[in-house]
């Protein structure tokens, strides 16, 4: 059994956060461990509270499974400070674990996950050890620096982040919204790139997809799947998991990690091939 973990906060809502990547690992079938930074009190309406956990209670869960696991991936979500991005990328520089990095900044109904003055130890100290980044369009901008409005600002945002460190990018273009497309574009550090096109589904069950598309990425690396294979097949696993939605909650709803395993074979992710 392939263990995998993530490093992240906690959604009491369940559709995020640890909840939405333990979820996925079951699915994926992976052994899931967990390293909490964060309690929220959130569901789909919103998150009415963060309680912060202290970087040195960080550290010791980080320990205890790295201890006692092999861990052959693993993924950071929600990280919320300066002292814990320090504290985490402290700790994986002494792992060979892939690093699936998920910059997650803001909640979908606004609320701030990432302290401002958290962008800079995000930036040096975890990004230069990812094996993988996938921020979307907002995120991405914080990131580089640079405003996105179409497909040449990506590029140039793109070659911004990769010189940070980042080995392989992924930039989710959901919010752009241009096109009846979700066209997510992968950029690697040696030039080449590739992209991938789903249907852009008109719903607002989307709550935690971020998670559950980084977790999935996270998976199927644990697993030993190649780096582009992980990511597209990721992508499959977080498309239907959105366009078979639950329904449930009177917000931005979940989205359905049962999805995959019973209609993965007949669904297809478009890809466009390296340049």
């Amino acid at each position: 059994m392939d263990v995998v973990l993530t490093i992240a906060g906690s959604d009491s809502g369940g559709g995020a956060g640890i909840q939405a990547d333990l979820k996925t690992f079951q699915e994926l079938k992976t052994f899931g461990t967990s390293v909490i930074t964060a309690l929220t009190a959130q569901n789909t309406c919103g998150v009415q509270g963060i309680y912060p956990t202290t970087p040195e209670f960080v550290e010791q869960q980080m320990t205890s499974v790295f201890q006692d696991f092999n861990v052959k991936a693993l993924k950071t979500g929600m990280l919320f400070s300066t002292e814990i991005i320090e504290t985490v990328a402290t700790i994986l520089q002494q792992q060979k674990a892939h690093i699936v990095v998920d910059p997650v900044m803001i909640a979908k109904g606004g609320a701030a996950l990432l302290k401002d003055d958290a962008v800079h130890a995000l930036n040096t100290k975890l990004l230069p050890l990812a094996t993988v980044l996938t921020p979307n369009i907002p995120e991405a901008e914080v990131i580089s620096g640079i405003k996105i409005r179409n497909e040449h600002d990506i590029v140039n945002a793109a070659k911004c982040i990769l010189q940070l460190g980042v080995k392989c990018l992924v930039m989710k273009g959901g919010h752009l919204e241009e096109t009846d497309a979700a066209t997510d574009t992968v950029f690697f550090e040696n030039g080449l790139s590739f992209s991938m096109e789903t249907k852009r589904i008109n719903t607002k069950h989307t709550h935690g997809t971020g998670c559950t598309f980084s977790s999935a990425i996270t998976a199927f690396l644990g697993r030993g799947f190649s780096l582009q294979e992980s990511i597209i097949e990721a992508k499959k696993f977080v498309q239907l998991a959105i366009e078979n939605p639950l329904n449930i909650g009177y917000g931005h709803g979940p989205t359905n990690h049962f999805a995959y395993q019973e209609l993965r074979g007949d669904y297809e992710v478009i890809v466009h091939e390296a340049k």
